[in-house]
């Protein structure tokens, strides 16, 4: 690239007779390049200047047999059980060890050796302003796992993160940097790689053209959902979300169903990409829905901030599902065009609606799913099959479903709403059963008297998303912050269980929470040993994960970020400590907890404090000397659980 001087082409432009032959050419060139000068230095001064925050293709090599071919386990834009997914997981055979390369030129911006998360992970910055991440590393080359050690034994931490100053730990493109491992919150041996931009925003690293990756393989649907989106909508009659399964017809795919809808319905779908080579299930960046005039609905994923990951929670479906229209509580801009009504389909009577459901993959191999939706009357009278015995209550955002039996006692239900009472007729019904809806928004009942039974719902009140807020009721309340919701919170809160073994659940385990909240549960009638009782989330199957707490008399006071059941547990045994090796060379220990999990571990031979790394999968602790000195004299470990219960193990190495 030719270099100049933006100063040198301002002083030619000061002489008249190169900048044209009249004032007023000179004067629009002058400024045109004084604007040029300070979107420049617009662009030195700021981390955000434009070409920053693009890949260009060739810059970055790939961090993982470079000029080889490649397979990825997992890719950007990727729904994870609780997350985004935000790099690349490359494959290395089931083996650690695979050789990990700087992706550019650039410097060690921040290096971090855990148990958890990333794992040992190396973060890089460029002169391009960008970060690449290579995390889960089994161990770092020589010089850099030397100069990591010292750095601990420096802090006397097990566990640490450093950011290093610019230009003191410079590589190079190519250079060997780590080992591949399995380090951290990982399933396998794999290297997960990012590529973020100066703003510390994830992008997709596929976009940097890697030619070790290859594919030529169209995304997959596997369901088409259609739901409902206000009180008076419908999906085949009914107030329901329906799943449809595409049908491969030539090279697109085709739902032959007819679906009827009334009034404002979304779609979602569940769907994924498959790289060459590799049978894992991806993800995509871009879906786009259009009908017969054209583009509708636009959603591109090629960047996220690490501050929104979890509202990929609010724009899916118990997280399998893409929901393909608008929410406006969604905090990042994918969608276009911004519009409430993007993505919202309102067909009418005995009209039909042709659209096409657009699945891209960054390599630009594109799946078309057709499908025809036709509009209906609104209907009283709908076959909704079997009654159920008891009252049968779903919730949709803010709508209350109710399905009950029919009853010769007739058909009005009445919501109670602090001293005002309410009566509606059902929003459908058949010989078997009634449907009633309640928009929440109007009030959070009490109680509702169906006819045939009175039904007390769990609902507790309503938080507002997006402020601070106390809600508090005689057992429970509830404490959140400006950033703790997704969106508005309809509370349901049930106790159940003796008052040694309380339960508090809700509600399900399918909602989410951006960050946690704060609860204080009253449990006065539990009789345990307090200063070693906690809360445990309890999951499905039956296990449980320390969520802590502090006493306060009666009460209990926590901090959650997932929904479920939580219960009270006592844990007030030691950790286990097992040697396997205890000699000069080194100390190596398996150490495991019964229940509340481990919190720390601490080791000194003769007094002096002992490196010990740990794998929490294996439960394996083991030493690492600073300048591989051997060991001699008394040894001490200690192990603290969640609960405060420690263990210690003592010997001698001669």
């Amino acid at each position: 690239m030719k270099k100049f001087s933006i100063l040198k082409l301002n002083k030619l432009c000061l002489s008249k007779r190169h900048c044209g032959r009249n004032e007023a050419i000179f004067e629009v060139m002058l400024n045109k390049l004084n604007l040029l000068f300070f979107v420049f230095a617009l662009c030195l001064v700021l981390p955000i200047c434009s070409i920053a925050q693009q890949i260009e293709k060739g810059y970055f090599r790939s961090p993982v047999k470079p000029g080889g071919r490649n397979y990825l386990s997992g890719n950007f834009s990727e729904l994870r059980p609780n997350h985004f997914h935000a790099g690349l997981d490359f494959k290395f055979g089931g083996a650690e060890g695979e050789p990990i390369y700087a992706a550019a030129d650039g410097w060690i911006h921040r290096i971090k050796i855990s148990s958890f998360g990333y794992g040992n992970v190396i973060y890089l910055k460029h002169p391009s302003g960008h970060i690449t991440l290579y995390g889960h590393l089994r161990n770092f080359v020589p010089k850099l796992h030397d100069w990591m050690v010292a750095k601990m034994y420096e802090a006397q931490q097990n566990e640490l993160e450093i950011y290093p100053e610019e230009g003191e730990l410079p590589v190079k493109k190519g250079e060997l940097i780590a080992y591949g491992g399995n380090t951290g919150s990982s399933g396998g041996p794999h290297l997960h790689f990012e590529i973020r931009d100066s703003l510390d925003r994830a992008m997709d690293p596929l976009l940097a053209g890697f030619s070790e990756i290859l594919d030529n393989t169209p995304p997959t649907p596997q369901k088409i959902a259609i739901v409902p989106l206000e009180l008076d909508s419908r999906v085949n009659g009914k107030f329901q979300r329906i799943e449809l399964t595409p049908v491969l017809s030539g090279s697109e795919y085709r739902i032959p169903e007819t679906i009827r809808v009334t009034g404002r319905v979304g779609l979602e779908i569940q769907s994924y990409d498959r790289l060459d080579g590799a049978t894992n299930q991806n993800g995509f960046p871009l879906f786009e829905v259009a009908d017969d005039t054209g583009l509708l609905f636009s959603l591109l994923v090629d960047k996220i901030d690490y501050n929104y990951t979890r509202q990929f929670l609010l724009h899916t479906h118990q997280n399998r599902f893409t929901k393909l229209y608008f929410q406006p509580e969604l905090k990042y801009d994918y969608i276009s065009p911004a519009d409430p009504a993007t993505g919202v389909f309102e067909v009418g009577s005995g009209e039909k609606k042709n659209l096409q459901v657009r699945l891209k993959d960054t390599y630009q191999n594109t799946r078309i799913v057709k499908l025809t939706l036709t509009g209906a009357d609104l209907d009283s009278i709908i076959s909704d099959g079997a009654a159920p015995s008891t009252p049968q209550v779903s919730y949709f955002r803010n709508v209350m479903k109710i399905k009950v039996r029919q009853s010769d006692k007739g058909g009005l239900a009445k919501y109670f709403i602090g001293n005002q009472e309410y009566e509606i007729l059902p929003a459908y019904q058949d010989a078997q059963s009634r449907t009633y809806l309640w928009d929440l928004r109007f009030g959070i009942p009490e109680k509702i008297d169906l006819c045939s039974e009175v039904y007390i719902p769990e609902l507790v009140g309503h938080i507002p998303m997006g402020k601070e807020y106390l809600l508090a009721t005689s057992k429970l309340s509830v404490k959140t912050e400006e950033n703790s919701l997704l969106q508005d919170l309809y509370l349901r809160a049930s106790h159940s269980g003796p008052s040694n073994a309380p339960i508090l659940r809700l509600q399900e385990t399918t909602e989410y929470l951006w960050n946690p909240i704060e609860l204080v549960w009253d449990v006065s009638g539990y009789t345990g040993d307090k200063s070693k009782t906690h809360v445990y989330l309890r999951s499905p199957n039956g296990s449980r994960s320390f969520a802590g707490g502090e006493w306060e008399g009666g009460q209990i006071r926590f901090q959650t970020r997932n929904f479920g059941s939580f219960a009270l547990a006592e844990d007030n045994v030691n950790p286990t400590i097992t040697p396997i090796r205890v000699n000069a060379q080194g100390m190596r220990f398996t150490i495991k907890d019964n229940l509340s999990g481990i919190r720390s571990f601490e080791a000194w031979v003769d007094g002096q404090w002992v490196l010990m790394r740990y794998e929490h999968k294996q439960a394996v602790i083991w030493s690492e000397t600073k300048d591989k000195q051997p060991l001699k004299g008394a040894v001490l470990l200690k192990v603290t659980d969640m609960a405060g219960n420690v263990a210690e193990y003592r010997s001698t190495i001669p």
